[in-house]
């Protein structure tokens, strides 16, 4: 369940990074997939720092409403950054 919340939290970031950063936009298509691995490279990392939280959340018997919105956040940025990289490199190239 976490994986998809940053998935989907990553392919947002993604497009919203490219609504706010005209110069690195690529278009929906593209900025949803740079935002998607954002997202779950983002979700995993912050897994693997012990501060995703929501698989101990689930084991416990609850949804930590903290965790999914460290999921969202962490996802949405994650996103956001692959996006820029992206971005940015494709520029670089065309010139």
């Amino acid at each position: 369940m976490e994986f998809i919340i940053s998935l989907i939290a990553g392919a947002v970031g993604g497009n919203v990074a490219g609504g706010l950063l005209r110069n690195l936009n690529q278009g929906t298509l593209i900025n949803s997939i740079a935002g998607i691995v954002g997202g779950g490279l983002g979700g995993q990392i912050l897994s693997m720092l012990g501060a995703g939280g929501m698989a101990d959340a689930a084991a416990s018997g609850g949804m930590d409403i903290g965790a999914i919105v460290g999921q969202i956040a962490s996802g949405g940025v994650g996103g956001g950054v692959v996006l820029a990289i992206v971005g940015f490199v494709r520029n670089m190239m065309s010139r």
